[in-house]
């Protein structure tokens, strides 16, 4: 058999695909999901609203587009380790049905529901990583349906940024690494656009259900001036994570204490066996050595990790954001109710 001809530049055939493999893959630009997939995943966190649920995500990774075509929800279970190997074998039996009827059934993440978008927990980046290490791009979609009932459809897709992770597997969220990578608490997540796509074949049926003639009907809820409930729990909840903050705040505080101190009691030791050694030479014997690894004052302490500050300020500033939100709509509401009574 004859070989491959060379490519462009002498490379081989073979060595072009090789290359081709080997790149890295481009960056993601857009989920885009299936109406379907998103109405069941509305559907299954409506249903069990206000418990929190999770299900899978099933699609195909293509470029820069993550195609998510369908779903399936997790059992509610207790927190033990026979629920755990019930889930997974419940996963692997569902996955394998779905491959049977001919349907998607390649993982490319996971969906949960949230309550007023408290999303930003260890739990979250510990399963992100968990999936990352069979799929190397995952996304998590978030939907929250409190604050879908105010009129928003607050659906996210979410991931990891590529330096957070790095430095999360090396255990370096520390001050130093975190200002050595210029990483701040915004750099955690990073949010995908999301697009909802049907095939011409639902958008056809959808078009012939539509009525010929749709009847116009006001929407007088949009008009309703009390969101005191919604927004007295976003405040609850965001004085929580003050609370919180503040807790982690002083953690930091009381390290650098202990460091300033340890700081002292070294510069006192030195000082002393600097004395000492003075004396020694004076008597014509050996200095000893100025650092002793062996003593406590010279045992490093270990700094806090700045995670939880930054998950906690990630939450104030999603609460911070849903006030605003909120307010800016009562505000146009009253306008509006102002100007009717007027006329």
């Amino acid at each position: 058999m004859a070989n491959p001809a060379p490519a462009a530049g002498g490379k081989s055939f073979l060595q072009a695909i090789a290359t081709v493999t080997e790149e890295a893959p481009p960056p993601l630009r857009v989920v885009q999901m299936e109406g379907l997939a998103v109405l069941k995943i509305i559907k299954h966190c409506e249903e069990f609203a206000p418990a929190l649920v999770t299900g899978q995500l099933l699609g195909l990774d293509v470029g820069s587009v993550l195609e998510v075509t369908n779903c399936f929800p997790f059992p509610t279970r207790e927190d033990d380790e026979e629920a755990d190997a019930d889930g997974a074998n419940y996963q692997l039996e569902m996955m394998r049905c779905l491959r049977e009827v001919n349907v998607d059934n390649n993982t490319v993440g996971w969906y949960q529901s949230c309550l007023l978008g408290s999303f930003q927990t260890v739990e979250l980046i510990e399963t992100f990583m968990n999936y990352q290490e069979n799929i190397r791009r995952c996304v998590c979609i978030v939907y929250d349906p409190s604050r879908s009932s105010q009129g928003v459809l607050a659906l996210k897709a979410l991931k990891l940024t590529d330096s957070f992770m790095e430095l999360y597997r090396n255990n370096g969220l520390t001050g130093e690494k975190l200002r050595e990578k210029k990483l701040s608490w915004v750099d955690i997540f990073e949010e995908i656009p999301i697009k909802v796509s049907n095939s011409a074949l639902v958008s056809a049926f959808m078009k012939e259900l539509e009525p010929e003639s749709p009847v116009s009907q006001c929407d007088f809820d949009r008009l309703k001036l009390s969101t005191a409930p919604f927004m007295e729990r976003n405040l609850e909840f965001m004085i929580g994570c003050m609370d919180a903050l503040s807790s982690e705040q002083n953690k930091f505080q009381y390290y650098y204490r202990n460091l300033g101190r340890q700081q002292s009691q070294q510069q006192a030791w030195l000082q002393k066996r600097r004395q000492e050694n003075m004396s020694r030479k004076a008597a014509g014997e050996e200095p000893l050595p100025e650092e002793d690894p062996s003593n406590p004052i010279f045992k490093p302490l270990p700094e806090p990790s700045r995670l939880e500050g930054y998950l906690v300020t990630n939450q104030i500033s999603s609460y911070c954001n849903h006030i605003n939100g909120v307010a800016g709509q009562n505000f146009n509401r009253l306008y509006l109710a102002k100007a009717l009574q007027e006329d």
